[in-house]
């Protein structure tokens, strides 16, 4: 994969790390093993004297500094344990509707930015982003106003309707760390409850089923174990894995039902993501592919509720 870049005559004059997380373990035999394939970006793939930019904010932050470090790359570090000399460093964040205020400093100045993205880790891909724009030569005071023009993509974190009052979103978190980071961002915009339908998809890494259930009952105060693309898998021994670990949760495998009735249920002060598909417009089952959109789920829910 990354050797046909090189082959291909692609130079990469920089390279940005977010973050790390359980994904791709059909793939990796371990995290560990997952690290190494991103750190090859840094060891071998930034072109000599080219830049790294890199969150600081993870446990494994040290060790991908260290191996750009050990290349003699350029460093940029963003995040609130960011270098602020040489980095974006963030020192304020607060939420201000569906955005978010943050401070950050940066060569000794200070900047007051309107992220309009709800999240977390949203700051961490927007900073990223704005270091890598300023290590490839775009004008600092330009790239900090850009993120202020910002629009997230389809299916991430996407407000897409409301109920009795209560925001209904729909992301894309397929994964422990993702599904875990959605939810604790929606929690300031649930006053009540904080709802989730989600499933997990069959045939990938079987080991994220209970550790995602175990998020859900962690972070949301209602979950609805759902179907997402069980592929060859049975569905209703992938929603088991879930519900094994996700105490209290309902299960409702048929997901247009699943998310009518996560709708039919919302009360002034609740708040509501339906994650796993984000922008997908199918679900796979077997080895069919039948047409199916979050997003038009929702607005037929909506409509039969008359919302």
């Amino acid at each position: 994969g990354l050797d046909q870049y090189r082959l291909d005559g692609v130079r990469i004059a920089a390279g940005g790390f977010t973050n790390l997380s359980r994904d791709h373990m059909d793939y990796h035999p371990d995290v560990a093993h997952y690290l190494n394939a991103k750190l090859r970006l840094f060891r071998d793939l930034v072109v000599d004297g080219g830049t790294a930019v890199i969150s600081a904010d993870h446990d494994c932050s040290p060790e991908v500094i260290g191996a750009a470090r050990e290349r003699g790359l350029r460093i940029i570090t963003v995040g609130r344990n960011a270098d602020a000399a040489d980095g974006i460093k963030l020192t304020d964040a607060a939420i201000e509707g569906f955005a978010q205020k943050l401070a950050i400093e940066h060569r000794g100045r200070r900047h007051a930015i309107r992220l309009p993205l709800v999240g977390e880790f949203q700051i961490e891909n927007a900073l990223v982003a704005a270091g890598l724009a300023i290590a490839t030569g775009s004008a600092t005071e330009d790239v900090f106003g850009c993120l202020e023009h910002l629009e997230g993509a389809k299916g991430r974190l996407e407000f897409v309707g409301e109920h009795n009052g209560a925001p209904i979103f729909v992301d894309y978190a397929h994964k422990p760390d993702a599904l875990a980071k959605a939810l604790q961002a929606l929690r300031p915009y649930a006053r009540r409850k904080l709802v989730v339908i989600f499933g997990a998809g069959g045939d990938r890494d079987a080991g994220k089923r209970p550790i995602m259930g175990a998020i859900a009952a962690e972070n949301a105060d209602q979950i609805i174990v759902t179907d997402d693309n069980p592929r060859s898998e049975k569905p209703e021994a992938i929603r088991a894995a879930i519900m094994a670990t996700a105490k209290g949760a309902r299960e409702i495998g048929d997901r247009a039902a699943a998310i009518r009735a996560g709708i039919a249920a919302l009360e002034p002060g609740d708040a509501l993501v339906v994650a796993g598909k984000g922008h997908e417009v199918g679900q796979i089952v077997g080895s069919t592919t039948l047409p199916f959109s979050d997003h038009e789920a929702v607005a037929a829910a909506l409509a039969a509720e008359g919302a």
